[in-house]
């Protein structure tokens, strides 16, 4: 999501060091699942040249692991933005770790009365929430028996969550709320889907 006002890119999941976490634990990933997502995020700042970038909750994944060396020496290139993050439940290290990473933290922040956190909200009447955690998706049936999942926004209430930015996601296919609202998207599309809408 981009605020073009504000020229702040807000993004969320990008759960860096899950390939060296699967791969201490004797899961052969590759790395170029994170090098994929950093490519990707290179594209998305070169299109909207952001001020400042906010992440809506788990930058990283686990503990530390050679993925946030190599995170942080991509960081470098990127000084003249700043970095903020909303705390997610994978970001688990102290203060002083993101710091080490020119990265400004908080649990929640509120901008022009828009809530961003990382968990969707429980009681989302006094602001409007954005958020990340359930990496969103959508089951669309096909022809046949066929169906495919497809990552989305999802809009309900005042809440809007983002997809994960991360390819290395599963996708959670149910939605909160009747009133639920989809923004599926393909790299070439995006397209408006109400829950009412959607075939059983």
């Amino acid at each position: 999501m981009f605020w073009v006002s504000k020229k702040i890119l807000i993004l969320s999941d990008l759960h860096i060091g899950k390939t060296g976490h699967f791969r201490k634990h004797g899961i052969p990933i590759s790395d170029q699942v994170l090098y994929n997502d950093l490519i990707r995020l290179e594209a998305v700042i070169n299109k909207f040249k952001p001020d400042q970038i906010l992440i809506v909750g788990d930058l990283f994944h686990a503990s530390k692991n050679a993925n946030f060396k190599e995170f942080k020496n991509w960081l470098g290139f990127y000084g003249h933005i700043k970095w903020i993050l909303i705390k997610g439940n994978h970001d688990i290290h102290s203060d002083g770790f993101y710091q080490a990473f020119g990265l400004e933290t908080h649990k929640e922040y509120i901008l022009n009365k828009i809530k961003f956190i990382h968990e969707p909200a429980i009681n989302s009447q006094d602001f409007l929430h954005i958020s990340g955690h359930v990496h969103p998706g959508i089951k669309l049936r096909l022809k046949g028996k066929q169906y495919i999942k497809l990552p989305c926004y999802q809009q309900f209430e005042n809440q809007f969550i983002l997809p994960a930015f991360s390819l290395f996601t599963g996708l959670y296919n149910k939605s909160p709320a009747e009133e639920t609202t989809y923004y599926p998207f393909t790299e070439q599309e995006i397209w408006e889907i109400k829950k009412a809408d959607i075939k059983k």
